[in-house]
């Protein structure tokens, strides 16, 4: 029996490949794969669209470097920043050049490279529970991981199957549906729920101001502050577990990145605040050098002075240059003006992509939730700098998928 291999299979596996790879968390590894990927799948274009949205990232990335040149930093850290800044921009490339090779079946790539990161991930949560007795939201999210906005892209398009013209039979369509919503659900992600809850909302097309759309908000801001309230009642407590931890984090989450002012004695206040204290530091840290650092920041290989050690992951730092808050290491690094760049970028996504089809108008709506949902991200999760991001590749994929179908049309 003969195996019929795709002529684009390389470029296939590739995607998948680019995608489930930061899921490991190791950053060298995603950086080695990205950066063979981009060198392997060079377009012979680029439309002046795509160019639109990666050109800012990089005018960061010379500010920084610039502004580097007046400083003396440690060469380990400058490279760590420039792996950092350069990430987004490697995964737009990778996301526009691998669509280009797989235009007949895009959405179908998308869906299968979904599917597996949410088999993986459940594999994985099974494996903990029976090996090592995983039972607490902590436990799981430790073994599984902590968020994929990717399967929530994936997620959304399943539901909105008929509105993106998937070619899935009514049983696999469920079968995939159940397994994906399942993963992202285990994920419990704060910020996934609400990324879930925001892309939902833009393909309904609720954040087109009209009466129905403003009476949708209003009752699910309504409803989330009655929800609030009841969770503040029930009084969740810091320790506790299941169901009871879950609470815990939403009761803190609203002050969680806001606070202005944290007790570094106390351990509770300090560590339930910590995205805060980052954010407080870098801001006084980088005033207290002069107007100069301010609007163009500190450059690569710049560093914030936590003043103790804390725990980040496996290991105890006192010193870092990477923060919880996208904003916040663009302003560390390329300030003030690094960061009117940087919301430009976000504001690309609330830009409507031209053509009347069907998928192109779907297209919009995904670019005009995903614009949305970044500020969110940004302040929380560093958004498309977060060391294990895939929605860069998502974006440059549709940009891609978008400039074929209007050229479809028009010819």
């Amino acid at each position: 029996m003969k195996i019929a291999v795709p002529s684009n299979f390389l470029s296939q596996l590739l995607f998948v490949l680019c995608v489930t790879i930061p899921y490991l968390n190791n950053f060298e590894l995603t950086m080695l794969v990205w950066t063979g990927t981009v060198l392997i799948s060079v377009s012979k274009n680029y439309s002046y669209s795509f160019l639109k949205l990666s050109i800012p990232f990089l005018v960061i990335l010379v500010i920084a470097t610039v502004v580097m040149f007046f400083h003396e930093y440690k060469t380990y850290y400058i490279i760590r920043d420039v792996a950092y800044l350069i990430k987004p921009v490697i995964g737009f490339f990778i996301g526009y050049q691998l669509c280009k090779r797989n235009l007949n079946n895009a959405f179908k790539l998308v869906i299968t490279t979904g599917l597996i990161i949410a088999v993986l991930h459940l594999l994985i949560l099974l494996f903990a529970v029976i090996v090592f007795r995983a039972a607490t939201v902590n436990d799981l999210r430790f073994y599984g991981g902590y968020f994929s906005d990717y399967e929530v892209y994936v997620l959304i398009i399943l539901i909105f199957h008929k509105k993106f013209e998937l070619d899935l039979s009514p049983k696999r369509l469920r079968i995939i549906t159940l397994i994906v919503g399942f993963s992202v659900f285990l994920y419990l992600a704060r910020t996934n729920f609400l990324q879930f809850l925001i892309l939902f909302l833009a393909i309904k097309g609720y954040f087109t101001l009209n009466k129905t759309s403003l009476t949708i908000i209003t009752t699910i801001i309504l409803v989330s502050i009655i929800g609030y309230v009841a969770v503040l009642y029930i009084d969740p407590k810091r320790n506790g577990e299941g169901v009871e931890a879950f609470l815990y984090k939403i009761k803190v989450a609203p002050l969680e990145p806001f606070k202005t002012k944290i007790n570094r004695a106390d351990y509770i206040d300090f560590n339930d605040n910590y995205r805060s204290y980052e954010n407080i530091m870098t801001i006084r840290q980088v005033s207290r050098d002069g107007m100069w650092n301010v609007f163009f920041g500190k450059g690569l290989g710049s560093i914030i002075d936590l003043k103790q050690k804390v725990y980040l992951g496996d290991m105890e730092l006192r010193f870092i240059s990477i923060l919880h808050n996208g904003f916040m290491i663009v302003f560390l690094k390329s300030g003030i003006v690094g960061i009117l760049i940087y919301l430009y970028s976000i504001y690309y996504f609330f830009r409507k992509k031209k053509g009347d089809s069907n998928k192109i108008r779907q297209i919009n709506l995904l670019f005009l939730g995903t614009g949305i949902f970044l500020i969110l991200s940004n302040w929380v999760f560093l958004g498309f700098y977060n060391l294990i991001d895939t929605k860069t590749i998502f974006m440059g994929f549709l940009i891609a998928y978008s400039e074929k179908s209007r050229n479809n049309i028009q010819e």
